[in-house]
């Protein structure tokens, strides 16, 4: 067993500044956006990709604790590109760590399917994208990388209101007789008339309601004007995917994409932007 001041030596080590990227450190701006750490293999496979209002300062964040501080010492050189603010910057991250799939990131992977939660006449189905595309679809909510996790979120919901398991599809059942959660007073009763089935589906729609997933509001792409201390940016997007950004209006609209499956994170970083109105909305639309 190695002794205890060797062990502390070498943890202090890892909060020494990497002399061997301290030129590139202090080049970074105070400003926002995407910051890369390129290991051995440089280009081809960056081990972190992270985001930040401040790029320096977020870099320097690093060092707080030891697994991050080694992850600074690892990397041979440290890259980045400014965007006009933090939706840009969520953005790009989102989309660079999809396509480049750095060692070290766990969040924003590329995910094959995604599940939502359909309500049809008082019954919730769990449907994936493929059934459905959320984007276009009024009565679709929440989106789970699982379908157990959207069930999952169905039960939290159904206990928190005391709905019936049986009226929601969760489990087998037939309405008329109490099904066995009534009888335990976690189950308001629709199942026997005890609450009737307009009463139970308007309780039910309106816990759903914050989940529900918007459609998209317009027809085509549009860019989200974005603009920084000294930079503005158009970030244009379509059926809540994320097409790419520019500098001018022009730029923007040669920007071209091909929508495909519900991309889940660009829509959590843009519902609020889009829908909010504090941003300059330009429709791309020909």
């Amino acid at each position: 067993m190695r002794p205890v001041r060797d062990r502390r030596r070498e943890a202090a080590a890892l909060y020494e500044y990497p002399q061997h990227l301290r030129g590139e450190v202090d080049a970074l701006p105070r400003a926002p956006g995407v910051y890369t750490f390129h290991g051995p293999q440089g280009d081809v496979l960056p081990l972190y990709i992270g985001k930040s209002v401040d790029i320096r300062g977020r870099v320097m964040d690093h060092f707080r604790t030891p697994e991050e501080a080694m992850l600074l010492r690892q990397a041979r050189r440290i890259s980045h590109v400014r965007t006009a603010g933090d939706i840009g910057a969520q953005l790009l991250e989102a989309q660079m760590i999809k396509s480049q799939n750095p060692l070290y990131n766990r969040k924003l992977r590329r995910t094959t399917r995604q599940f939502s939660l359909m309500l049809h006449r008082g019954k919730v189905t769990v449907v994936n994208s493929a059934e459905i595309d959320p984007a276009r679809a009024l009565v679709v909510y929440g989106l789970y990388s699982s379908a157990r996790s959207a069930l999952s979120a169905l039960r939290r919901i159904a206990d928190e209101q005391r709905l019936c398991y049986t009226l929601l599809g969760i489990e087998r059942g037939m309405a008329g007789p109490p099904c066995f959660r009534a009888m335990l007073k976690q189950c308001a009763g629709a199942c026997h008339g005890a609450e009737t089935l307009g009463d139970h589906e308007e309780r039910l729609r309106a816990a759903l309601e914050d989940r529900q997933v918007s459609a998209w509001p317009w027809r085509g792409p549009v860019a989200l004007e974005e603009r920084g201390a000294d930079m503005r940016q158009y970030h244009v997007v379509s059926d809540w995917q994320y097409l790419g950004s520019a500098d001018n209006l022009t730029a923007a609209r040669r920007i071209r994409g091909t929508t495909g499956q519900f991309d889940r994170d660009a829509y959590r970083i843009l519902q609020v932007p889009i829908l909010g109105g504090m941003h300059k909305i330009v429709s791309l639309a020909a």
